[in-house]
């Protein structure tokens, strides 16, 4: 008995197995991956979990549910993505997205137009903290360059899809971040430090193929674009506050705060319609909230039953050290990633199978936040029936295939991070 302990139990993976299967299974059988809710397959598997293990009672695994949610990250995840939601809400109803992007572009030189777009899609991407939302911001933009360019409508969305990748990866209000550092226990700006330095050589040399690509031509935008300063300014309150080290609860609601008052202030948002503004990011952040509280509850039973035991037992026969446990954290959040097609889904997934192959063989909790970031985000931004691919490409009348060839940022992240896992000392 103690043997199959130590061992674990591989059938106690059934609850995720079964998630699987139902959710890709839907995928191939319609053609669409988003035809079955995530949290419809959770649900589901989390009703076989409650179904295994018959020598723990009804109420016992009530416990022992109650404990996982109960866990002071999985509340603080889960409360950070509400008022990272309110930002949001409030910022986008501002105006800050447009003037942003509008701002970047004013700035820049014309001949680095495409290039421009993929800094301003960085920007736009960190200060937001969502790819979806800068994808939906800047694919407008991106069309009128193709136009006025004559380059392919390709190339100038995968400029947006890099940037928005740069930002779901690193920004310190992005749900990604938040369930990485949560999961694994560590400081948002330990995090944030120890991703940027990792990923900072994938974005310039994104940045400088760009160049390469459009050296050739120039760029006039023939109509003004026109911005407001101060719609930018709580974007960088909330950046600047956050690699500070501010509390980055204190941080969200300062830059909520600043939006609303930014947004009355500019007539973009009516004084009856804050909380509106502030509600609609909130129910944004709803799914992914709940989705957290379902998984936590899921990885409960499965440690108890003896799965995430199994797991650790299956690495260690595979993995040798350090570095060995840092590529099993680097698969295990790709694999997940491509099952599910979600990059926060993967990580609040992977994160606490992750923190056990952290406690095992010594890795930091930042590097651990960093590597389930990164090599989840890797896989969503490649992936043909992902959000962001087929946002984009509904957005420009494309294919995600006719994209992905321009999708430099997501595979050299993902290049960057093995090498620096292969190279980097303890």
């Amino acid at each position: 008995m103690r043997e199959v302990e130590s061992k674990g139990r591989a059938i106690a993976l059934l609850p995720i197995v079964v998630f699987l299967v139902l959710f890709l299974g839907s995928g191939f059988m319609t053609g669409d991956f988003y035809a079955m809710p995530a949290i419809v397959g959770f649900l589901i598997a989390l009703f076989v979990a409650f179904m295994q293990n018959r020598e723990l009672k009804f109420q016992d695994k009530i416990r022992v549910i109650a404990q996982g949610v109960g866990n002071e990250n999985i509340i603080t995840m889960c409360l950070i993505f509400l008022v990272a939601g309110a930002f949001s809400g409030a910022v986008s109803a501002a105006g800050g997205a447009k003037s942003a992007a509008y701002l970047g572009l004013t700035i820049l030189p014309s001949n680095v137009a495409v290039a421009g777009l993929f800094l301003i899609s960085c920007f736009v991407s960190l200060s937001m903290g969502t790819s979806m939302g800068t994808i939906a911001a800047l694919a407008p933009i991106a069309v009128e360059i193709s136009e006025k360019t004559g380059f392919s409508m390709a190339i100038c969305i995968g400029a947006v899809m890099c940037g928005a990748m740069f930002g779901d990866n690193l920004s310190v209000i992005s749900d990604t971040t938040i369930a990485a550092v949560n999961t694994q226990g560590c400081e948002m700006k330990d995090k944030f430090r120890e991703n940027f330095k990792i990923v900072l050589p994938a974005a310039i040399i994104t940045f400088l193929l760009f160049i390469v690509l459009t050296t050739n031509i120039d760029f006039h935008m023939e109509e003004e674009l026109s911005y407001n300063i101060w719609q930018v300014i709580p974007y960088l309150i909330v950046l600047i506050g956050a690699l500070a080290g501010i509390n980055v609860f204190v941080v969200l609601i300062v830059g909520t705060i600043l939006s609303l008052i930014v947004g009355v202030a500019t007539g973009m948002i009516l004084p009856t319609g804050i909380f509106t503004a502030v509600g609609d990011g909130i129910q944004s952040m709803y799914d992914i909230t709940i989705i957290s509280i379902i998984v936590a509850c899921i990885v409960s039973l499965v440690r108890k039953f003896g799965g995430i035991q199994f797991i650790l037992s299956f690495i260690k026969k595979r993995i040798k050290g350090r570095k060995g446990g840092e590529f099993g954290i680097a698969l295990l959040a790709a694999l997940v990633d491509i099952c599910t097609a979600n990059n926060t889904v993967a990580i609040v997934m992977a994160g606490p199978i992750a923190k056990e192959i952290c406690d095992e063989f010594d890795i930091s909790p930042r590097r651990s936040a960093s590597l389930l970031d990164m090599f989840s985000s890797t896989c969503q931004g490649l992936i043909p029936y992902g959000a962001q691919l087929l946002s984009a490409a509904s957005l420009t009348g494309l294919t995600p295939f006719q994209i992905i060839p321009y999708c430099f940022y997501p595979l050299l992240m993902g290049v960057s991070g093995l090498i620096y896992i292969a190279i980097k000392k303890k």
